[in-house]
């Protein structure tokens, strides 16, 4: 793993194949518990299918990426797309991207597509993003913060956080409080002007399908959604090859 030095502090980061000069670049944005590796072996099977270069981050307060004050504000997936994410493409030399995130990852890419219009970017996949909030992803939050306090999870997320804590709480605590409740990134749907493919597993605990009804009522691109049948909320790892298959699809279709 490589390191990223920004004005905020210091990043960990991952490349596999061509640089931003010889190819396209795909970013990789994780989820709310997640970090660079746990993206697991789908950022080399995007590099293989596609070609193109691929990049990933862990957030601040996320891997081997320097900690965050606690708590997170509740605006934590705008600050994240709106300023931390443009300085992340800038000091890596992004020359023409398309997004992949996943779940937070995948809010935090609607946000910046919409809020920032960037030339760079030609397209955005979205796995399991979040667009409002629902009563059952509160609920699967509570009860996995539970978990946490009582079971071995904060043991298993330990192996890839250096400050678990501030990883787990910064994000639970978050979504948890009531101020959250009003999370909608609907007005930065509206505002995509690149194509979206957006995936989401039919058992999913911590989102329905009509996350993706919203988003194809509200997006004014063309717009692919996808129920995977049987996953939950990582498709890309719990349903690799035919995540793999369609997301690889709309990346050609994009760079055609």
């Amino acid at each position: 793993m490589k390191q990223l030095l920004l004005a905020g502090g210091r990043l960990e980061i991952a490349w596999w194949g061509p640089p931003p000069q010889e190819a396209p670049t795909l970013i990789l944005l994780h989820e709310g518990l997640g970090c660079v590796k746990l993206w697991r072996d789908f950022p080399i099977a995007l590099q293989a299918a596609t070609g193109c270069g691929v990049f990933a981050y862990s957030r601040f307060g996320y891997g081997d990426s320097d900690p965050v004050v606690l708590p997170r504000p509740v605006t934590y997936m705008h600050d994240e797309a709106l300023t931390v994410l443009p300085e992340v493409l800038d000091a890596v030399g992004i020359r023409r991207a398309i997004i992949v995130g996943h779940s937070d990852g995948g809010s935090i890419a609607a946000i910046h597509a919409g809020g920032i219009q960037d030339p760079r970017l030609v397209g955005i996949v979205m796995i399991a993003a979040h667009f409002f909030v629902e009563d059952l992803n509160i609920a699967a939050i509570t009860e996995i913060a539970r978990t946490y306090r009582t079971g071995d999870l904060r043991t298993r997320l330990a192996r890839y956080h250096t400050d678990v804590d501030g990883a787990f709480l910064g994000w639970s605590k978050a979504w948890l409080d009531p101020e959250f409740r009003s999370f909608d990134i609907g007005r930065y749907l509206e505002a995509i002007r690149v194509p979206v493919c957006a995936l989401q597993g039919t058992d999913d605990p911590y989102g329905s399908d009509e996350q993706l009804h919203d988003l194809q009522r509200r997006t004014q691109v063309e717009t692919e959604t996808q129920l995977i049948a049987g996953a939950r909320h990582s498709p890309h790892l719990e349903a690799p090859s035919e995540t793999l298959s369609i997301v690889v699809a709309f990346i050609r279709k994009c760079l055609a």
